[in-house]
C-alpha cells in the first residue's frame, strides 16, 4: 500500500470515527449525528427559514434521507416546518425553543468528547494538518 492510499484511508477511518463516537455521545438524547448537524445548520440560521435543500448543501455528510432527518426532528418538536411563502412547493424549517435548549446541551457533549483532543496536536500541527487536507482536496485557498 503506497503513503498517499495510507494517508487517505486514515482520513476516511478517521472521519468515521469521529461520527460514531459523536452519536455514542448524543445516544442518550435519542439524537444522531446527522440530526445533530441539522440543528447546528438551523440555529446558525439564526430565527431565519431554511429549505432542505440548503440543509442538505451545509451538510457536512450530504444524505439523501435530509427530508426523514427532519421530520424526525419535526416530531420530537425540535424544528418546525411550514410550507414556504415564496414557493408553495418547498418547506421552510425552523428550530424550535426545545431543539436551541437541547443544542446546548448537546453542543456540551460534543465539546467535551473533543476536549482530549485539543492536546494531540500544537496549534502549529493542526495548521499543517488543515493546510494539507485541503491540499489534498485540490483547494489552495
Amino acid at each position: 500500500m503506497n503513503n498517499r492510499f495510507r494517508a487517505i484511508f486514515e482520513i476516511i477511518r478517521t472521519g468515521h470515527w469521529i461520527t460514531d463516537s459523536v452519536t455514542k455521545e448524543l445516544k442518550e438524547y435519542d439524537i444522531y449525528e446527522p440530526q445533530f448537524n441539522v440543528l447546528r445548520i438551523l440555529k446558525g440560521a439564526k430565527g431565519k427559514p431554511v429549505s432542505v435543500n440548503t440543509i442538505l448543501e451545509s451538510m457536512i455528510q450530504r444524505s439523501s434521507n435530509i427530508t426523514r432527518i427532519v421530520d424526525k426532528l419535526s416530531a420530537k418538536g425540535l424544528v418546525e416546518r411550514t410550507l414556504s411563502e415564496n414557493d408553495r412547493r418547498k418547506m421552510d424549517i425552523i428550530i424550535t425553543k426545545e431543539g436551541e435548549e437541547l443544542l446546548l446541551k448537546l453542543n456540551k457533549k460534543v465539546a467535551a468528547f473533543h476536549a482530549p483532543m485539543e492536546n494531540n496536536l500544537s496549534d502549529e500541527e493542526a495548521v499543517t494538518l488543515y493546510k494539507l487536507i485541503r491540499k489534498l482536496k485540490g483547494e489552495t485557498k
